[in-house]
């Protein structure tokens, strides 16, 4: 860390007190709609400790309390030489809590103290963050070497696999959102598509056909080498790529009328006087025709014209030709295995969540319930909402889970879009705010953990958000500082007053 000398600045030229009022605001926002969620026709008071609105002052004043505790007593060294200890006490914690918690919706995340329970996967987030920044940050690491790249994934994905034992997927996919902090450092911008591809894949080969998303992935990698490839040569890839995806699209209509006029030649043969063994022989060759499918033709084909695209590809030294054939391999791989990973790997109600995000079956009883009753909470507050402690929807316990993982759903319901906007509009300035204070940083730890703090809270605003408006699955996450909780509420402090205090020791002196 940098070194005092004479020159200091005061609290208020140090401290990043902008950040420190988003916080402060978006914890009372929380702490209002948390109120309004458990409001009844018998209402209590919002300081009631007996409801969750009063449990969450206690949270909010403690909370403040380690938030000062960080930035005025705690050393700022500590956060970087304690990196290594702190991570692997908090995985062990992981993977104890497995084995020792009670079963809550299907999953072993939480240790109970009697009336206090506390999620480790929460804590998690920042010791990840702070190893990540630690080693990151030293000197000759490079992400294009192997060995620093295998480090840091292992970093990533250590903690990441033990959540998705505890069955706590909507934490484990916050840990996506590390790749972005991995850009940042020099990671390649072709490592995101790659992952936009898979995803794509998946959803396709679910919701339409594994013929689909072949022809989609031979697409994609057409276009990518058309532009990656000689400006020379950019026409022609286009052309053979473009015109192959084009005749294999209507191969299955093509297919089909070949098939119609097997199976007519075959009922013609049934009415003909033939040689028992000649009539067998035609049986067959004709039948088979009927037994191959499209997607097994598009397969061949496409593999068939690799062997003439790996030579080019070394005759020409062209790298990026051979990368997309191992691409394309991977890809057909992936496509053929996405039915084993939805039915083997994902549990019954993860899978039941997706098909239902997915359209492709309709639940509004059972696993679509949470979603249909937030959607309707939310558009019925309009443009300005019902008015606060006015929901119906809110007031008449409609949306379970509405104080934590729906909070959002009573900011629509009762402020309406605008309200649903302000609210927004704040994340997007924390996460702002924490992205230029870091570049603003001299120190590699800091710059980088505070993009490791700005990704974390996206991570969750996104899939919380997206969670509570239906495009994405109900995987319980909470919305930072807003959701009811003292363990979300103190991690979000904790990994934000990290930041603002590392922030503050730079800022602190000329």
């Amino acid at each position: 860390m940098i070194e005092e000398n004479k020159h200091q600045r005061g609290l208020k030229q140090s401290i990043d007190w902008k950040l420190i009022g988003v916080y402060i605001l978006l914890v009372l926002i929380g702490w209002v709609n948390i109120y309004a969620s458990i409001h009844s026709e018998d209402p209590s008071s919002i300081f009631d400790w007996s409801v969750r609105s009063g449990k969450q002052f206690v949270w909010m004043l403690t909370a403040f309390g380690l938030a000062g505790l960080i930035l005025f007593v705690i050393p700022t060294r500590l956060w970087e030489e304690a990196a290594i200890p702190m991570y692997l006490v908090v995985c062990f914690l992981l993977v104890v809590v497995i084995f020792v918690s009670k079963n809550v919706n299907g999953s072993h995340s939480w240790f109970e103290f009697g009336p206090v329970k506390f999620q480790p996967a929460e804590i998690s987030k920042i010791t990840t963050s702070l190893l990540l920044a630690n080693v990151m940050s030293r000197q000759n690491f490079k992400l294009s070497q192997w060995k620093d790249f295998f480090l840091t994934a292992a970093i990533i994905g250590v903690p990441m696999l033990i959540i998705v034992a505890e069955s706590e997927t909507g934490s484990a996919l916050v840990y996506a959102g590390f790749i972005f902090v991995l850009y940042r450092e020099g990671f390649s911008g072709w490592w995101l598509g790659l992952i936009g591809l898979v995803i794509l894949l998946f959803i396709t080969t679910l919701t339409l056909s594994p013929f689909t998303s072949i022809l989609i992935l031979i697409g994609i990698l057409t276009l990518c080498n058309a532009f990656m490839g000689p400006r020379k040569e950019f026409w022609k890839r286009i052309g053979l790529g473009g015109g192959f995806v084009l005749i294999m699209a209507f191969l299955p209509w093509i297919w089909e009328q070949v098939q119609e006029a097997v199976q007519a030649h075959l009922t013609w043969m049934e009415n003909v006087t033939w040689v028992p063994q000649a009539r067998e022989s035609q049986d067959f060759r004709w039948a088979f025709l009927l037994k191959v499918e499209p997607l097994y033709i598009l397969l061949g084909l496409s593999f068939l014209s690799l062997p003439f695209l790996g030579r080019k590809s070394f005759r020409k030294r062209d790298g990026f030709l051979g990368l997309s054939i191992a691409a394309f391999i991977v890809g057909v791989i992936l496509v053929f295995s996405t039915d084993i990973i939805f039915e083997k790997v994902l549990q019954d109600h993860q899978r039941s969540r997706i098909e239902v995000l997915l359209g492709m079956k309709e639940d509004l009883a059972g696993v679509g319930y949470n979603v249909n009753q937030s959607k309707i909470a939310i558009g019925s507050g309009g443009l300005t909402g019902k008015g606060f402690l006015q929901g119906t929807q809110t007031a008449f316990g409609f949306v379970p889970e509405q104080s934590t993982d729906f909070i959002f759903c009573t900011v629509g319901e009762e402020w309406g879009f605008l309200g649903c906007l302000v609210v927004i509009l704040l994340y997007a300035f924390m996460i702002t705010r924490l992205i230029l204070d870091a570049e603003r940083c001299r120190e590699h730890f800091t710059r980088i953990y505070g993009y490791c703090v700005a990704a974390c809270i996206f991570m969750h605003l996104f899939i919380n958000v997206g969670m509570t408006v239906g495009l994405m699955p109900v995987i319980g996450i909470p919305l930072p500082l807003l959701s009811y909780g003292g363990s979300s509420l103190w991690a979000f402090t904790v990994l934000i007053f990290i930041f603002i205090a590392l922030y503050r020791q730079e800022k602190k002196y000329f």
